[in-house]
C-alpha cells in the first residue's frame, strides 16, 4: 500500500491545508481544511508520525488580575491608601479608626520595606521618601485581560511579588504549530484525491449493500495504543479488605474503637508495668487530657498490678498509680480496643477482631511511621488451648498467600505463652510480622474472664510491604499516581 493509500481523508485534507500555508495554528487549519479542531489536530499528529509534518509547542504565560488585584488596580495597594493620608506621624490605633484592620496590617510591613515610613513606639512615622512602585505601574497596566510579561513591561521579581500578594494569578497556554514537511510537500504535489471512506461497517451497510465499492479506511495493527489505566481500589486497602474479608468467613465479628485511650485500657489492664519503658515520652503520644477509670475494674486491676490480686501471682510490686492511669494516649495498640471489648462481653464465646490504626512516637523512614495499621484479634472459649491460636493463625497466612509459616518464641507483658509468627518470603527468608499468645490470668481475671483467650496482634502495613513488593513503608501513604496505575491489581 502506498502512503497516499494510507491516508484518511481527513489527513488528506489537512495535508492539502498546509499545503496552501506552509505552516498553522489549529484555529487556521481547522479554517483551511474544513475541519472541527480537534479532528484537524487528530490528523496532524497522525501525519506527524508518518513525517509527513511537524508540530511544535511553546508554552506562553500570561497573567490576570485577582478580584483583591482590581480592587487595589482601582484604588491603589494599601500602602499607597495610607501613606496618601499621612500628613504627620500618626498612631496605628487611629489608622485603624479610618482604614480597616486588614489594610492598615497589609500596609505597615510594605510601608517599612519600601522604605515610606517606620513604626516607631506604634506610630506610623512617614519617611518623605515616595515614589511609585513597579508594582503599581505593573497593575495599572493590566486592562481586564491577561498579559504577557512583554506586555505587562515589568520584570519577574516585581510578578513573583504579586503573585505571593494574591494580586495576581498565572495562566500557561500551550500554543500549537502546524507545518509541513519536505516529504509533505513532495506527496501533496502527487496529487490527493478526496474521496469518501468507510470507517465502520455497521448492519444497516451490510444489509442494503451500499458498502458494495467504497474504500474502507486501513487500520495500523503496528503501532502501539497508549496504556488505558482504569480505575481500582488502592493496593494497600485492597489487602486490609482481604485480611478482613478472611476473618468475616472464619466466623469473627469486626469491631472499633476511639483512637484516644486512657492509659488504663491501653496499658494497665493489659498489665502492662507503670514503669514500663513503653509508656515513656519517647514512645507514647502522651495527650494533656484525662478520664475516668472504669469503676467495676479500677481497684481489682490496681490488686493484680500491686500483690497479684487473689490468684497465685506476685504483680509488679509498688505502688499502682491511679493519675498515671487516667491519662488519655493516642492508642499505641489496637489491644486497647479488643481487651475493653472483652470486659464488656465477659462470657464466653467471642471472637472478635479489629483493623485500624495505632499511633507511636517512631522516626520516619522506609520501615518506620508514627502511625500504621494493626490487626488485633481475640478469641474466648471454653477449652481453647495454644494450639488452637496457631492453627487459626497459620490459616489466616496460608489464606494470604504465604505457604511456609512458623513460629518462634516471644515474650509480651500481656499474655504467657507468646510467639512470634513468621513467614518466608523467597530472596527474604524469614519474616516477623507481630506477636501472638493466651492472655495471662492477670490479664483477664481482674474483668472478670474466666475461660482462656487467644489474643494476636499483626502488622498490617509490614504484610503489605511483602504483598505489594515494597520496600519503602511511605510508599503505602503516598500518592504517587503513576505507581498506583501500575500495581498489580492482584499478586500471587
Amino acid at each position: 500500500m502506498s502512503v497516499q493509500e494510507n491516508l484518511t481523508i481527513n489527513e488528506k485534507k489537512v495535508l492539502l491545508a498546509l499545503e496552501a500555508l506552509g505552516s498553522a495554528s489549529p484555529e487556521k487549519l481547522e479554517e483551511k481544511s474544513g475541519l472541527q479542531v480537534d479532528a484537524a489536530m487528530q490528523a496532524a499528529f497522525m501525519l506527524e508520525e508518518k513525517g509527513l509534518v511537524s508540530i511544535s509547542e511553546n508554552v506562553v504565560e500570561r497573567y490576570s488580575l485577582t478580584k483583591e488585584g482590581e480592587e487595589y488596580a482601582k484604588n491603589g495597594l494599601p500602602e499607597r491608601q495610607i501613606i496618601d493620608s499621612l500628613k504627620a506621624p500618626t498612631s496605628l490605633e487611629e489608622l485603624r479608626s479610618h482604614f480597616s484592620p486588614k489594610i492598615v496590617g497589609i500596609a505597615t510591613g510594605w510601608l517599612v520595606k519600601k522604605g515610606w515610613a517606620k513604626v516607631e513606639n506604634g506610630i506610623m512615622v512617614p519617611s518623605g521618601n515616595v515614589y511609585t512602585g513597579k508594582d503599581e505601574e505593573t497593575l495599572a497596566a493590566f486592562t481586564g485581560k491577561a498579559k504577557t510579561l512583554e506586555e505587562l513591561a515589568s520584570d519577574e521579581g516585581t510578578i513573583k511579588d504579586l503573585l505571593k500578594r494574591k494580586l495576581i494569578v498565572k495562566h500557561e497556554e500551550k500554543l500549537r504549530t502546524v507545518s509541513i514537511t519536505d516529504a509533505g510537500s513532495a506527496l501533496a504535489a502527487q496529487g490527493l484525491v478526496l474521496e469518501e471512506e468507510i470507517a465502520q461497517l455497521t448492519p444497516d451497510l451490510l444489509k442494503s449493500g451500499a458498502w458494495k465499492g467504497k474504500k474502507f479506511r486501513p487500520y495500523r495493527l503496528d503501532i502501539i495504543p497508549k496504556p488505558l489505566y482504569g480505575a481500582k481500589i488502592h493496593p494497600y486497602r485492597r489487602l486490609i479488605e482481604q485480611m478482613r474479608q478472611i476473618f468475616l468467613e472464619m466466623g469473627f465479628t469486626e469491631i472499633k474503637g476511639g483512637i484516644i485511650q486512657s492509659s488504663f485500657w491501653n496499658f494497665d489492664a493489659l498489665f502492662q508495668p507503670q514503669d514500663h519503658p513503653a509508656r515513656d515520652m519517647q514512645d507514647t503520644f502522651h495527650l494533656d487530657t484525662t478520664c475516668l477509670l472504669p469503676a467495676d475494674f479500677t481497684e481489682k486491676v490496681a490488686a493484680m498490678h500491686e500483690y497479684g490480686g487473689d490468684i497465685d501471682s506476685c504483680g509488679w510490686g509498688g505502688v499502682w498509680d491511679r493519675e498515671l492511669a487516667e491519662r488519655n494516649v493516642l492508642r499505641t495498640h489496637t489491644t486497647a480496643v479488643t481487651i475493653k471489648y472483652l470486659a464488656d462481653n465477659p462470657k464466653p464465646p467471642v471472637k472478635a477482631f479489629c483493623i485500624d490504626r495505632a499511633y507511636r512516637r517512631e522516626t520516619i523512614d522506609p520501615t518506620h511511621t508514627p502511625e500504621f495499621e494493626q490487626l488485633e484479634g481475640v478469641v474466648m472459649d471454653k477449652d481453647m488451648s495454644f494450639a488452637d491460636l496457631l492453627g487459626l493463625l497459620a490459616e489466616f497466612y496460608h489464606r494470604m498467600g504465604f505457604e511456609e509459616v512458623r513460629f518462634r518464641p516471644g515474650y509480651f507483658p500481656y499474655t504467657e505463652p507468646s510467639v512470634e509468627p513468621e513467614v518466608y518470603v523467597d530472596g527474604l527468608g524469614w519474616i516477623e510480622l507481630g506477636g501472638a499468645g493466651v492472655f495471662r490470668k492477670e490479664v483477664t481475671e481482674p474483668l472478670g474472664i474466666k475461660e482462656p483467650v487467644l489474643a494476636w496482634g499483626l502488622g498490617v502495613s509490614r504484610l503489605a510491604m511483602l504483598k505489594l513488593g515494597l520496600k519503602d513503608l511511605r510508599l503505602l501513604y503516598q500518592s504517587d499516581i503513576d505507581w498506583l496505575r501500575k500495581s498489580e491489581v492482584c499478586r500471587t
